[in-house]
C-alpha cells in the first residue's frame, strides 16, 4: 500500500491513503507508549526500556512510507517486542491479568507471523495471520488506552 506503484506497475493511488492511515496510527501509538508507564505506579527500569523501546519501534516504522520494508519490519519488529515484552512483565507484576494473557497471545502471533514471512512456510495463509494480528494488537492497545483512561481522565 505504501508503494509508489501497484503490482501492476500503474501509479498507486492508494499510498496518500496508506501514509495518512499509517501516520494517525504512529500518533496514537506514540501517545500509548509515551503515556503507558503512567499506567504502573511502582517505577522501574524496565518501565524506561518498555517506553523507548516503543517509541523507538514506532520511529522506525514511520521510515516505511521510504521504502526498504523488509530491513524497517525487522528492526522495528524486534523494538516492538521489546516493548511488548517488557510492557507485559508490568501487567503481570501489576495484577492486570486479562490484558496481560492477551498481550502473550500478540506476542505469540506476532511471532508465528513474523516466522511465516521469513520462512515462507504457509505463505498463502500469511494475508489472513497478519489481519489477526492487527486485529489482536488493536484490541490489546484499545484496552490498555481504557485502563489508561480510568486511572487518569482527562476533563
Amino acid at each position: 500500500m505504501l508503494d509508489k506503484y501497484a503490482i501492476n506497475g500503474a501509479i498507486n493511488t492508494a499510498r496518500p491513503y496508506a501514509i495518512m492511515a499509517l501516520s494517525a496510527l504512529f500518533l496514537g501509538l506514540f501517545w500509548l507508549w509515551y503515556q503507558l508507564p503512567k499506567l504502573f505506579e511502582r517505577k522501574s527500569f524496565n518501565q524506561k526500556i518498555m517506553k523507548v523501546s516503543g517509541l523507538l519501534s514506532l520511529s522506525t516504522i514511520s521510515f516505511l512510507a521510504f521504502g526498504n520494508h523488509d530491513n524497517i519490519v525487522r528492526i522495528a519488529g524486534i523494538l516492538g517486542v521489546i516493548a511488548l515484552i517488557t510492557c507485559s512483565i508490568e501487567l503481570h507484576r501489576t495484577k492486570h491479568s486479562f490484558i496481560f494473557k492477551l498481550g502473550i497471545i500478540c506476542i505469540l502471533v506476532f511471532l508465528i507471523n513474523y516466522l511465516v514471512y521469513e520462512s515462507g512456510y504457509y505463505i498463502s495463509l500469511l494475508p489472513v495471520i497478519q489481519k489477526i494480528t492487527f486485529l489482536l494488537f488493536i484490541l490489546w492497545f484499545t484496552l490498555l488506552d481504557v485502563v489508561l483512561y480510568q486511572k487518569y481522565p482527562h476533563p
